[in-house]
């Protein structure tokens, strides 16, 4: 039985008069790091996309599905999607291509793709170290309409793995939401869905690194008020002294905390 018999035939879109229903689910490996100089975080996902293409539809008494290497990816249709604000985003190959492709008898498409993405993720750091930020992954159709492709999130939409392997480093994981929107440009109207990531910034670290010691070099300077009035150099010392220490603490900080 051989229902992959013609790679251009599959090539074309999979709907004739409704669209193609899409439904997406999200697995997420890992979250991080965070750049807040480049604007950006790494996600590592698995990607998944379920659609149904009758012309795939199938007799057989021994299996209701199929699954398929990855070398058959290309002889069927698949959905054009892309993740709007990506930078880059890389594919796993090693040791063998990061995808999965199943076909069940009644023309169900199951097709799964692990990838690495570097997205864009606007940090509003106006109230650093106490800032929190929403990072989204945005994805749609390229060059379908609603017209022709309708993305629709699956039952489990977002999953996620256990936190403690993320490289968040200064932020803590709160949560995620789902949306669906329609992007409307002069090519069509467009099914966008966007996930967001909420970070908050940990405090701890800015306590003991920063606070703490400014606060313990602001008391120190207080010391001049108890040193006898006649005794000059020592009461002038010590406030630039106190002044200098602060200064170099923030700066050190700042370059630590902006370089990570």
């Amino acid at each position: 039985m051989c229902i992959l018999h013609h790679s251009l035939f599959f090539s074309l879109l999979a709907v004739a008069v409704k669209p193609t229903v899409i439904d997406v689910g999200i697995y997420v490996n890992s979250i991080g790091p965070v750049s807040s100089i480049d604007m950006e975080y790494q996600i590592d996902i698995i990607f998944a996309q379920t659609w149904v293409d009758t012309r795939l539809r199938f007799n057989s008494s021994s299996s209701t599905r199929l699954t398929l290497n990855s070398n058959m990816v290309g002889l069927i249709w698949l959905p054009d999607t892309i993740f709007r604000n990506s930078k880059n985003a890389d594919s796993h190959w090693i040791t063998t291509p990061n995808q999965l492709l199943r076909i069940w008898n009644n023309g169900k498409v199951l097709y799964t793709l692990r990838m690495t993405i570097n997205a864009e993720c606007q940090l509003q750091l106006h109230n650093f170290p106490m800032d929190e930020h929403s990072c989204p992954l945005v994805f749609s159709s390229y060059g379908y309409p609603r017209d022709e492709i309708i993305y629709k999130w699956s039952r489990n939409s977002v999953e996620t793995s256990d936190q403690k392997y993320w490289r968040l480093y200064q932020f803590d994981f709160m949560g995620l939401r789902n949306s669906t929107d329609v992007l409307t440009t002069t090519a069509g109207d467009y099914v966008v869905m966007t996930v967001y990531f909420d970070l908050s910034r940990r405090m701890g670290y800015f306590t003991i690194q920063t606070y703490i010691p400014c606060i313990l070099t602001v008391v120190l300077s207080w010391v001049s008020f108890w040193i006898k009035s006649d005794a000059t150099p020592a009461r002038t010392a010590l406030v630039p002294v106190a002044t200098l220490a602060i200064s170099q603490k923030v700066i050190c900080n700042a370059s630590a905390v902006i370089t990570k």
